[in-house]
């Protein structure tokens, strides 16, 4: 049935796509495309429509809750349960009498080619490596949170975004299990949201930035990054996008493998539970998952036929809150994310009202002094006052030596602006209806990855907005100067994974040292690399970081195994403590797995938390609150670059919240118009030096990327490739 459903979209797709492209029109900039002036229709400074002020009850919060708990009961499998809203702030977390408290076997470990060439390939770690095969007592809890951070903020008015939809975007083939097939067009997006981001909120604590935010206030931090283990979805009211629901079941915290089967009801208990949670929360039928199509491939939103042809029970016969609590199971404090005063029905907390200054996130516009940005529709991160908290400044850094290079706050605002107005600008890649407008988050930073400012169009999914930041710091960081010698000087070391229950060690997880991958990067592209001789957009970093070179081809055609990256760890190492997965996919996971490691054991009570900024790295001189220049983590799918001026490397501008192409296109577009409005020198980097003409000595005649954008992008312009004239 799915084989049918594929098709069938895929050709409306195309047919669309087709439409699409034979469109043209005016639009708001003058000027023709020759390569010194932006092409009409490349620029949108128009007004769009807001989110609706809208959030989730307390009320809203018991029905879903008890709604999922009748249907646990009906599988046979008492479950733990959260719900949040959309900016993250847990608003319950309900564990049902017997509930498998633990949670283990991340990745399912370990799962193996059985036919062709690679039989008997070890596809995932086994354990010691990275998150693999952790079996963690108590932490059920900790996963059914991230599970519903993930429903939340991968989804937005224009699309609705499961667990499920996440784990076919992050593995090593899209699709997966389709050999020769790139790696997912999220790659790596599960390693974001970190808890130890400096830009993700806390739990009534400092955000990280220099001041203390209200107790709602968002973008929250994820206690194991995004989920890719199929039962976290979405919740709506009236079409308009409030949370997420996570469920944990079956105490495994897991990747869907493969997309052309469907999994059994025992298979997917986690799931059914949290549709049950969704009934009258759902997403627009026009928004999930698969009628969006990406690469030519039609996404997943759950393993049902209409979400309700598996249920058990009945949602609207559950019975009331009152009559759960207690009876089938309790309200549980999460440390660090929930809290629990008596138990009682009072603990179910009501969601923020995105758009409020209560959850974290604002029109520009309605800020105390205006907005600073020419484009109406940008919205900023603030604190509980809704008084900014990214506010757009100038650096304070002295590249190249030399302090009159750096960024102006003048240059920062046209950066956000430029960024802003291509993507609104653009047609969406992941939203509905056809013909809608990109909505995403953008971020820059200077060569310290010191925060210089943050915007987002007004429905951008809340993914993106710490991605964009996590892009710009990558793009910045591996074409600095310093970053083979800062990289070198992180030790690795094989951390103990503590037994809450019993004392003693569960499992040893080793971290190697980071200078493994700075010798593997100057093996496979030349001794003088991560030295600034070369300008690494994400899409270039991206491809340095996948299980195979190039991309998706698992054998070469002389029959020999295509080589990792050298920021990846092999795919069919003979050691399997050493191959790639999901969950531990080579330097951006060892960048920050201790972070992860020591989250995890304070939500347990097992130690102190992880310190705001990621990463052993150690600060760069010059920024306001010192920490590490990849402070939440590193990013491996496109949509940045760096930016330079007269040839020196200056910052990053990171985009995120759409297709990788959009992505890519908007940070290469924004960066090229506020060039051109502003002068200065500022632009990209030299084309001699830019990633797309490395060609690795091992790499098979194939070279990296530097940026990549979609055909015929644009609503009311038919510019076919943008990015010609970079």
């Amino acid at each position: 049935m799915f084989g049918i459903r594929n098709a069938r979209h895929k050709i409306v797709a195309a047919l669309a796509a087709a439409l699409l492209t034979s469109c043209g029109g005016g639009g708001s900039d003058t000027g023709s495309d020759n390569g010194s002036t932006p092409a009409p229709g490349t620029k949108f400074t128009g007004l769009i429509d807001f989110p609706p002020l809208v959030g989730l009850t307390s009320a809203d919060v018991q029905r879903i809750i008890a709604q999922a708990v009748n249907e646990a009961n009906a599988q046979g499998a008492p479950a733990t349960i959260a719900v949040v809203d959309r900016v993250g702030n847990v608003l319950a977390v309900f564990q049902m009498n017997g509930a498998i408290t633990s949670l283990s076997a991340i990745a399912e470990t370990p799962r193996r080619i059985s036919t062709g060439p690679l039989d008997g390939t070890n596809l995932v770690g086994a354990d010691g490596s990275g998150l693999d095969g952790l079996n963690i007592p108590g932490a059920a809890a900790v996963g059914a949170i991230a599970k519903a951070i993930t429903g939340a903020y991968l989804s937005s008015g224009g699309n609705a975004f499961s667990t499920r939809t996440a784990s076919q975007i992050v593995q090593e083939n899209f699709n997966p299990g389709e050999q020769l097939q790139a790696g997912g067009p999220l790659f790596g997006v599960q390693f974001s949201q970190l808890p130890c981001s400096d830009l993700s909120t806390r739990f009534a604590s400092d955000n990280g930035a220099g001041t203390v935010v209200g107790s709602t206030v968002g973008p929250r931090r994820s206690p194991l990054g995004l989920s890719a283990d199929p039962g976290g979805l979405p919740l709506y009211k009236n079409g308009t996008m409030v949370g997420g629901i996570g469920v944990i079941a079956d105490g495994v915290y897991g990747i869907d493998l493969s997309v052309t089967d469907i999994d059994s009801d025992a298979e997917m208990q986690d799931e059914l539970i949290a549709l049950a949670g969704t009934a009258g929360f759902e997403p627009p039928e026009r928004i999930k998952a698969f009628n969006i199509t990406l690469e030519g491939n039609t996404l997943r939103y759950t393993d049902t036929t209409d979400d309700t042809d598996r249920l058990r029970s009945n949602p609207n016969a559950a019975p009331g809150f009152a009559s759960v609590l207690n009876s089938q199971g309790s309200l549980v404090p999460v440390k660090g994310y929930y809290r629990v005063t008596n138990g009682g029905a009072g603990d179910v907390l009501a969601g923020t009202r995105f758009g409020s200054p209560a959850s974290g996130i604002m029109p520009a516009s309605r800020l105390p002094g205006g907005s600073p940005f020419q484009n109406p529709n940008a919205f900023v991160l603030v604190n509980g006052a809704g008084a900014p908290r990214f506010s757009p400044k100038a650096a304070t850094d002295a590249p190249g030596g030399d302090a009159s290079k750096a960024l102006t706050r003048r240059e920062v605002i046209q950066l956000i602006d430029e960024a802003l107005g291509v993507a609104l600008a653009g047609r969406a890649q992941i939203r509905k209806p056809f013909n809608s407008r990109i909505q995403v988050s953008v971020s820059v930073v200077d060569t310290n990855g010191e925060i210089l400012g943050v915007a987002r169009t007004p429905d951008g999914p809340i993914f993106g907005t710490d991605v964009s930041l996590q892009k710009a710091r990558t793009a910045m960081f591996f074409s600095s100067r310093t970053a083979g010698r800062e990289l070198s000087a992180v030790p690795g070391g094989v951390r103990q994974v503590p037994d809450p229950l019993n004392g003693g060690a569960l499992q040893n997880v080793t971290i190697p040292p980071l200078a493994d991958y700075v010798r593997a990067a100057r093996q496979f592209i030349a001794p003088d690399a991560l030295t600034g001789k070369n300008a690494f957009s994400d899409r270039g970093n991206g491809n340095l970081a996948r299980p195979f070179f190039p991309d998706g081809v698992q054998e070469r055609r002389n029959g020999s195994d295509s080589p990792n990256g050298p920021f990846s760890r092999p795919f069919n190492s003979p050691d399997t403590t050493k191959n790639w997965s999901p969950f531990s996919t080579g330097i951006q996971f060892d960048l920050i797995g201790s972070n992860i490691l020591d989250h995890v054991f304070f939500i347990l009570g097992l130690g102190n938390d992880t310190p705001v900024g990621c990463t052993g790295l150690s600060p760069r001189d010059g920024m306001a609150f010192p920490r590490a220049a990849l402070a939440n983590g590193a990013q491996i799918f496109a949509g940045s670059v760096p930016i330079y001026r007269n040839n020196v490397l200056i910052g990053g501008i990171g985009v995120s919240g759409d297709g990788i192409d959009q992505d890519d296109m908007i940070s290469a577009l924004g960066l090229r118009r506020a060039g051109l409005a502003l002068g200065g020198g500022l632009g990209h980097a030299p084309p001699a030096i830019r990633s797309d003409t490395i060609q690795p000595a091992q790499g098979g005649g194939n070279r990296l990327r530097y940026v990549s954008c979609p055909f015929a992008p644009f609503i009311n312009s038919d510019v076919q490739n943008p990015c010609r004239v970079l």
